[in-house]
């Protein structure tokens, strides 16, 4: 849900016209948008590039994923594992286009790490493999844009740690 979302729900809630500050917020959140769509279009035109490169950062890191008895040991499970990267990598552009990460929350995290431990993954494997994205989109950004993406990563890192 954007920011405007969020606002204009918050202030129907409480049968109110929104306040100053959220009309300031909504037009902080317009005056940006240039960027947050230049941001996502970034990462989903390099989302192969972005998966590669992380996903061979995360191996070298943690050998003992791809190797047998590994969660990621396997064509099969390893090609599983690229497109959950892929999944949150584009969990990260819906969190910048909307300027939140209730979408996130909502789509991605609630359920997961029940979910990755149902099928035994380690969660913590999770987590640096988003700290892998997380270092192979920012590289691709600018230091302005690559600011305003990080705390998406981070969002998605907490909620795995």
């Amino acid at each position: 849900m954007s920011v405007v979302s969020q606002v204009i729900l918050q202030a129907d809630d409480e049968l109110r016209y929104p306040t100053s500050g959220e009309l300031t917020g909504i037009r902080e959140f317009f005056q940006t948008g240039e960027q947050r769509t230049r941001i996502a279009g970034i990462l989903s035109e390099s989302e192969k590039k972005i998966v590669e490169q992380a996903s061979k950062q995360l191996w070298k890191k943690r050998p003992d994923f791809i190797s047998p008895g590994g969660n990621a040991y396997g064509n099969r499970e390893r090609a599983l594992c690229l497109r959950d990267y892929g999944w949150y990598l584009r969990l990260v552009t819906y969190g910048v286009l909307s300027g939140s990460t209730d979408v996130i929350e909502k789509i991605g995290l609630i359920g997961a790490r029940e979910m990755y431990n149902a099928l035994g993954v380690p969660v913590p494997g999770m987590a640096e493999a988003i700290r892998c994205l997380k270092e192979a989109s920012l590289g691709l950004l600018s230091e302005a844009d690559a600011a305003e993406a990080a705390p998406y990563f981070d969002f998605i890192i907490q909620g795995m740690s």
